[in-house]
């Protein structure tokens, strides 16, 4: 399939990202640059990003799980691209709820009046990388919850009410370079917006089931401890 002018320069932009992160030295990045603005079709573009972590698109996504990430199960690529399901969300008198596999557009804008709302991001895909997400409330409480590998910048306030974050993990959370980079903005008028980080029931339960393993593989056995007794 023939290559457009958009892909080829999404596959420049990636290019750069990796040089700029050391994954790749400049020699090869000038290289794999002029060859992705030369190249014709997608079967020229794959190669020039097929070892590095991109999102979407004409790149395949990067597979299988990293070992030590207590994150969203460490695959961010595969979880950028694709149409968005949803742009916003309105309250006034009553809720509205965004959570479970959802597509968060560019930009997504929330508003409630005397009202609440939950936006769920532990489970979603990512329209883009970067996303902005607005919430606006008056007299009325929102609540947005994040996985803890997700890089989040909070950049509302408050007048008489609360625009903040915290925190229901052991840990700090701890974001992965190839997540979307999500900015929550807005501002909460005698009301409520919060932030949280938090994992899912599938997150908390891989967890458990790990640390069961780690701690059956660590504990001794009985049988041969009764052996070396007698």
């Amino acid at each position: 399939m023939r290559a457009s002018d958009a892909e080829r320069e999404r596959v420049a932009e990636t290019l750069r990202e990796a040089v700029a992160e050391g994954r790749l030295e400049m020699d090869e990045f000038e290289q794999r640059l002029e060859a992705a603005f030369k190249a014709r079709t997608h079967g020229e573009l794959v190669p020039l990003v097929r070892d590095l972590p991109v999102p979407g698109g004409i790149v395949p996504p990067v597979t299988g799980a990293v070992a030590g990430r207590k994150g969203s199960s460490a695959g961010w690529p595969a979880r950028i691209g694709g149409e968005p399901t949803s742009s916003g969300a309105f309250a006034f008198w009553g809720g509205f709820s965004r959570k479970g596999r959802w597509t968060v557009g560019r930009q997504f804008t929330a508003f409630a009046m005397w009202g609440g709302g939950e936006i769920d991001l532990r489970e979603a895909r990512f329209a883009e990388r970067d996303v902005v997400i607005r919430c606006f409330t008056i007299m009325g409480g929102m609540q947005v919850t994040v996985p803890p590998d997700l890089n989040v910048q909070v950049r509302g306030f408050g007048i008489m009410g609360g625009f903040g974050e915290h925190s229901k993990l052991d840990e700090e959370p701890e974001p992965d370079p190839d997540s979307p980079r999500v900015k929550v903005t807005g501002f909460a008028l005698m009301g409520g917006v919060g932030v949280e980080w938090k994992r899912s029931r599938a997150e908390k339960r891989r967890l458990k089931e790990q640390e069961q393993e780690r701690l059956r593989l660590e504990k001794p056995d009985a049988g041969d401890g009764r052996k070396e007794l007698g």
